[in-house]
């Protein structure tokens, strides 16, 4: 099994998977809803100081750091 670390780690165009999320019922139940499940590849393809912009389903998302920490990928 590969190293499990947070979304905020992945490097800029690494490709990852979602692992789980470490977060309360409401955030969990709406990264869930934007389509942050098991196994989901996700790209990170801006990082910058305060947010990530990551690929995700044919869609884009901006995640604060502080959320991306809860995204655990491998």
């Amino acid at each position: 099994m590969s190293e499990l670390l947070p979304l905020v780690m992945v490097p800029e165009g690494q490709e990852c998977r979602v692992y789980n999320i470490n977060a309360g019922r409401g955030l969990s139940r709406r990264l869930v809803e934007m389509g942050f499940v098991e196994n989901t590849p996700i790209r990170v393809v801006s990082s910058n100081r305060g947010s990530l912009i990551v690929a995700l389903n044919g869609g884009r998302y901006c995640l604060s750091r502080g959320i991306a920490m809860k995204i655990m990928v491998s």
